[in-house]
């Protein structure tokens, strides 16, 4: 089995040597960059499978870089940073980065975020295998891909598994909490149920109509979302 090419993007040496290390023993082909302009020049010349991404770097930030890959990729970034206000962290979510860390942060637990992305993106339907239709919305879970009055709807590996788990059960209505735990396989602990509000605004800008009014995803003031079938 080929294994999967990860490549780590940070400017302290300590943090890209256990973090790499963790990731080799994990069975990672892993290549690492210090600085953006690295990074860059690595990601056109050999694409990862995924991109664990600092936000604070020397040349080109993290930011921006993630803008470069949205624009043409929805490989899966997983964003670093030391800072930890919010508005940091929903940046780099609204650019499409499918998943966050603070540091300091466990490298055994980045790793674990890293695997769990990788099974998602890597053909593991987080729903049905068949393809879930609700008139103009299509769902394909195996192509991951999702079309709209026949039009493909671009989405990240991380907005498509949020996508396919509500359809998955509609009307069936998650709190933050369950989607963090289901899609990201992640905890509130760990992981600030913000993410989950950005990437339910990120989705209803691309497939409804009116993302103030949703008609697919809805809120239930208090309790979570419901996909609407």
């Amino acid at each position: 089995m080929t294994s999967t090419k990860v490549l780590v993007v940070d400017d302290e040496p300590t943090v890209r040597e256990v973090v790499v290390g963790y990731l080799r023993r994990d069975g990672h082909d892993v290549a690492e960059a210090a600085d953006g302009n690295t990074a860059l020049e690595l990601l056109d010349a050999d694409p990862p499978d995924l991109v664990v991404l600092d936000m604070m770097l020397p040349g080109v930030n993290g930011l921006d870089i993630l803008r470069r890959i949205r624009s043409s990729s929805d490989i899966p970034v997983i964003m670093l940073t030391a800072r930890a206000e919010e508005t940091d962290r929903v940046s780099g979510l609204e650019l499409g980065a499918d998943d966050y860390v603070v540091k300091p942060f466990s490298p055994r637990e980045l790793a674990a975020r890293v695997n769990g992305v990788l099974r998602r993106t890597g053909g593991r339907s987080v729903s049905s295998p068949q393809p879930l239709d609700f008139g103009d919305l299509r769902i394909e879970p195996l192509s991951r891909e999702v079309t709209l009055n026949g039009e493909a709807v671009e989405l990240t590996p991380k907005e498509f598994d949020v996508l396919a788990f509500l359809a998955g059960s509609p009307r069936q209505v998650f709190s933050r909490a369950e989607l963090l735990e289901s899609v990201w396989q992640s905890s509130p602990e760990w992981q600030d149920p913000a993410t989950v509000t950005v990437h339910v605004r990120r989705i209803r800008n691309k497939i409804e109509n009116d993302p103030e009014h949703p008609r697919w995803i809805t809120t239930v003031w208090g309790v979570g979302y419901r996909f609407e079938p």
